[in-house]
């Protein structure tokens, strides 16, 4: 094959999550030596600067930099930076055009005439390099304008696709940034002068209507809004790379901060994730994936580029993402070959990610002055000091020297002196009265510890409204339209973004950083003596929390996939008027009932009405006429069957709609199986019964929110004992569906009849030893399958067994394997170890429970069985050995555009595969009655500060957000597996309400805001994570398994 001419091995790390162990590079400077000094030491004459270059920079204006003619790339780099005062200059990077006009980086580390074929002709430019996954990580303001202004630039190029009313809302911020508020005759001559989209005459009208709406906006508010909506569309900061397959498929590559992605068209159709790739190569035009082995086995995808320049191009990126996301330090330098050399010696040499954070946050550096270009009304004030700031960021601290051609000065044309303290005014800029505005919000505080506190400042700044037309969603549709817009939480005049004060600290993400923990501790003690303390007012509190959750579910199906299917036009007319007809009203009723458990909490902690506070300190009256209400909906909810059963069958019969379905469920809003958000509303009614039997037994027989709770108590138990039979049956459905979606090798899996008992990771022993395996048992039959190994994710069949005639024995002695037991069937036998003996009985019990139960059943199961499984072959499942399948998982597992699959990442499955468990249907059942909404503070083993986030308990997972208002998590732990408990004396833990969860090393503490949240916060993640009592559904007598 020869020799491979790049590798790149990536080196294991914790990812963006900050305080983990620290994982280090490798560079290619010498020993001792760092950038600057290496560049200094190259060969040149001594500041000759012979060499013009020019510059377009992201506001469109050209300047021309003298520099000497053997300078390094790094060099040009340095003195662009300092031109434009930018701190966060990592971000950025400069874009030659090569010979095939593709962009391509500018290499610090290379001369500039290495580079550029002419460079006195040539126009180079200033671009994003690195697009974080959250605005809310840069810290500069005037970081974030020039992100905005690589967002105009995408949506001018067409890089940036999206609908019309997103890319219609995303001009009209940049109009507000750029001119202020709405005059419709200033805008309309504005757009005839700016071109931002390619079809922006026929969006004029939409983009005016918003921008009407904006009112007030500051430009450095419009900016983050800018960047909140670019951020969650698919194409944000994506780059393509033409390519095919290993079958000729044509294709796109890109990189992100996440990983490697693979695109047909503009359709996302795989990711390899950074932690599941060990190494990255290219040969020629070749470019190699190599995965972390799954089991015994590993798998390299192969993509073609066009040429071993376009090849090397991007494996270059890929390196540099990887690099400046994942690790934690600068690369460290490599000693050189003495002899030879092997392969491409190409690192990146810059900060990283979390270098560049650090350094912005510990240094105290003052903001310098500069000017919005385009704005015409305010410009930001990013305050001046009369000391005069340093001009350019070095590439970590104190590394600059006096002598280093990075401290000398370029001399720049058309452009201000630098060392003036007052503001930099670009060429034709005009300096404009309004632009000490005092609304502009941004001032650097030198001293970290007066910063605003993170949660404080975000819920601030960041409050977004809940309708998806502004978080980029495509509404193209009247009736969605209408249903989006008469959100409560949708487009209002009433959203402003609040000004905050100067002195605070700008949009700190919460995941990323830690600073301000003290102050979040502080606010809330205060808010914690303020509130109410009756365990009456934090049980309405949860059913506030845990409503905010179930109405973003429902608009996952009323809104967002709604549009899904009607941008595709994938669902048929009578489908679409069974699915929303039903669920509509639904939804309609709980954003009202939402608003009015808004209003009487505000009036319960006096925020309104102080003098009528006592009269409002209840809420069983709220809970008591709604629960009337919502009896009348009892009808909707029993069509919830049909329509489960009917959109099953329209996806099994129509590819587009298929395709629509899979291709949603990868959406970061589906956060959960699809079908389970159907669900919803039956389960909702099972927590109300539960919420309220809590209130009823707190309170005494005389209390006057007794009465009203009692009996809100028996209307929503009259409507759970009508739909408790049937909400057991659409569970049931619901996880068939689930697995037939996951795994390969099985057509009919949801049969009528079919139960599902349990799920999870067994080892089955074979002759090259335990080989891991995913065990599913239903009421008629036993499956095994191994999980894939690209970044498809699904598990495929190797064997069924039937429980006709299936006897199960323990046998640690026979095999001398802990935890072992062996299954008897009719068609083999097998021998199963699990990872622990309490594990080892739940599969025993189940095991004998089903078999009881196939024993009472007709020969229809057997035919069940016969028509489910896929038989690839002639040969019978006891014929096929553990080789022959491993090799055939090999090679269906082989293509990297499996079409047919797709991942889900939160499916209890996977989770079961990786921490060696099982979960049962009654495990399931447990987890539904046991979900829980609200914010809490969150602290890592290894950390010091505190993260406020809005925590979601649901699917044995917990879901974190920045506020209630998001409309995705932006991460996810699952806890099966994890233990909960509270803190001991070791962990340094000084504060009251804090539990810990623990699975092996990994730790996390969360602390709650009074003794019935930290209650109940234990209570669901106890009851859920550890198995119930067997209540086995599969008996029609022990079915009522909701009790108060």
């Amino acid at each position: 094959m020869g020799e491979i001419e790049g590798t790149y091995r990536i080196l294991q790390t914790p990812g963006s999550r900050l305080g983990a162990q620290k994982t280090s590079g490798v560079s290619t400077l010498e020993p001792g030596q760092n950038l600057l000094t290496a560049m200094a030491s190259s060969p040149a004459k001594a500041h000759e600067r012979d060499l013009p270059v020019k510059i377009r920079m992201l506001d469109n204006t050209v300047e021309v930099l003298d520099i000497e003619s053997k300078c390094y790339g790094q060099t040009l780099l340095t003195e662009v930076y300092k031109h434009l005062n930018l701190i966060e200059s990592d971000y950025f990077g400069i874009e030659v055009q090569n010979i095939q006009s593709y962009w391509i980086w500018l290499e610090p580390m290379k001369p500039v005439i290495k580079q550029v074929r002419r460079p006195k002709t040539t126009m180079l430019r200033l671009a994003v390099k690195f697009f974080p996954p959250d605005p809310g990580q840069l810290q500069e303001e005037y970081t974030r304008y020039l992100f905005a202004l690589q967002i105009k630039r995408d949506l001018a190029e067409e890089r940036l696709t999206c609908s019309d009313n997103t890319a219609a809302l995303l001009v009209s911020h940049l109009l507000q940034s750029e001119i202020g508020d709405f005059d419709e005759s200033e805008d309309q001559e504005h757009l005839k002068t700016n071109r931002y989209l390619p079809n922006q005459e026929k969006l004029e009208g939409k983009i005016l209507e918003f921008h009407r709406k904006h009112v007030g906006q500051t430009p450095a508010e419009s900016d983050f809004q800018v960047l909140e909506i670019a951020r969650k569309l698919e194409m944000y900061g994506i780059r393509f790379h033409l390519a095919s397959d290993r079958e000729g498929t044509k294709i796109n590559l890109a990189v992100s901060h996440m990983g490697v992605l693979v695109f047909q068209g503009n359709t996302k159709i795989n990711t390899f994730n950074w932690s599941k790739v060990r190494k990255l190569s290219f040969k020629r035009k070749r470019f190699l994936i190599k995965l972390h082995p799954e089991g015994p086995y590993q798998d390299t995808l192969e993509f073609l580029l066009g040429s071993r320049d376009e090849c090397k191009n991007f494996w270059k990126i890929c390196v540099e993402y990887h690099t400046f996301f994942r690790l934690f330090d600068q690369p460290k330098p490599k000693a050189k070959a003495v002899f030879f050399t092997r392969g491409s010696s190409f690192r990146y040499s810059g900060r990283t990610q979390k270098q560049l954070v650090d350094y912005i946050k510990d240094s105290g550096m003052k903001r310098t002055p500069y000017e919005r270009r385009h704005s015409k009304v305010r410009a930001s004030t990013r305050t001046s000091n009369t000391d005069v700031p340093k001009q350019s960021v070095p590439f970590t601290e104190g590394l600059r020297t006096p002598g280093s051609p990075a401290s000398t000065a370029a001399p720049l044309h058309s452009v201000h002196s630098l060392t003036s303290p007052t503001s930099v005014l670009p060429m034709f800029a005009e300096p404009s009265p309004s632009s000490l505005d005092p609304r502009a919000p941004y001032t650097r505080i030198a001293d970290k510890t007066t910063a605003a506190p993170v949660e404080e400042v975000g819920r601030k700044l960041m409050q977004q409204p809940g309708s998806p037309v502004l978080q980029g969603l495509p509404v193209d549709h009247a009736q969605l339209s209408s249903l989006v817009l008469k959100s409560p939480l949708g487009l209002s005049p009433a959203f402003q973004v609040n000004a905050v004060p100067q002195g605070s600290s700008p949009l700190l993400s919460p995941v990323l950083s830690d600073a301000g923990g003290a102050r979040i501790e502080e606010d809330d003690e205060m808010k914690r003596k303020r509130c109410p303390t009756d365990k009456a007012y934090f049980i309405a509190k949860e059913i506030l929390a845990t409503e905010r959750t179930y109405l973003k579910d429902l608009e996952v199906i009323t809104v967002w996939f709604r549009s899904a299917v009607i941008k595709e036009n994938a669902m048929p007319e009578g489908l679409m008027t069974l699915l929303f007809s039903n669920i509509d009203p639904i939804y309609e009723f709980h954003r009202a009932f939402l608003k009015e458990i808004e209003q009487r909490l505000s009036l319960w902690e006096g925020r309104s009405n102080a003098h009528m506070k006592g009269d409002f300190q209840r809420i069983g009256d709220v809970l008591l006429r709604n629960m009337r209400t919502l009896k009348e909906f009892t009808s909707y909810l029993q069509k919830h069957d049909e329509v489960l059963t009917e959109l099953e069958k329209a996806t099994k019969r129509l590819k587009k709609l298929e395709m629509v379905y899979k291709e949603f469920e990868l959406q970061k809003v589906c956060y959960l199986p699809l079908n389970t958000f159907l669900l919803k509303p039956i389960q909702r009614l099972m927590h109300y019964k539960l919420i309220l039997g809590r209130l009823c037994k707190h309170y005494t027989a005389e209390h006057r929110d007794f009465a009203d709770c009692r009996s809100a108590l028996k209307e929503v138990t009259e409507m759970t004992s009508q739909l408790q039979h049937s909400l057991i049956r659409l569970e049931n459905f619901q996880k068939l569906t689930e697995l037939q979606h996951d795994l390969i090798g099985i057509d009919n899996l949801t049969a009528p009849g079919r139960e599902f008992i349990r799920e999870g990771c067994l080892y089955k022993l074979t002759k090259k030893g335990l080989q891991q395996r995913m065990f599913f048992l239903f009421s008629d039959m036993l499956l095994y399958t191994s999980k894939g190994v690209t970044g498809t994710n699904q598990f495929k069949i190797h064997g069924h067994l039937s429980l006709h005639g299936m006897l199960v024995e323990e046998s640690e002695n026979e095999w001398s394997v802990p935890h072992c037991f062996t299954i008897y069937s009719a068609q083999k036998t097998i021998v199963v170890a699990a990872s622990t003996r309490l594990e080892m009985g739940k599969w025993m019990e189940d095991l004998n429970v089903a078999i009881e139960m196939a024993k009472k059943s007709t020969e229809k199961s057997e035919m069940l069985l016969e028509n489910s499984v896929c038989n690839r072959s002639n040969r019978s499942s006891d014929e096929v050995s553990v080789e022959q399948e491993s090799e055939d998982d090999i090679h269906s597992s082989r293509s990297s555009l499996d079409r047919q699959s797709h991942h889900r990442a939160n499916t209890t499955m996977h989770v079961c595969w990786y921490r060696n468990t099982s979960v049962s249907m009654a495990d399931h059942s447990a987890a539904v009655e046991n979900q829980l909404s609200g914010y809490l503070l969150r602290k890592f083993k290894n950390s010091n500060g505190w993260q406020k986030l809005w925590v979601v308990f649901t699917n044995f997972c917990l879901f974190f957000y920045k506020t209630h208002q998001d409309d995705y998590p932006l991460a996810s732990l699952p806890l099966l597996g994890y233990t909960v408990s509270c803190p001991v004396e070791a962990d340094g833990i000084q504060k009251d309400y804090v539990f810990k969860l623990q699975f092996k090393s990994h730790v996390y503490f969360f602390r709650a805001e009074s003794k019935y949240t930290f209650e109940r916060w234990m209570e669901v993640i106890k009851r859920a994570t550890s198995s119930p009592a067997r209540s086995s559904l599969l008996l029609p007598k022990e079915k009522d398994t909701h009790t108060d």
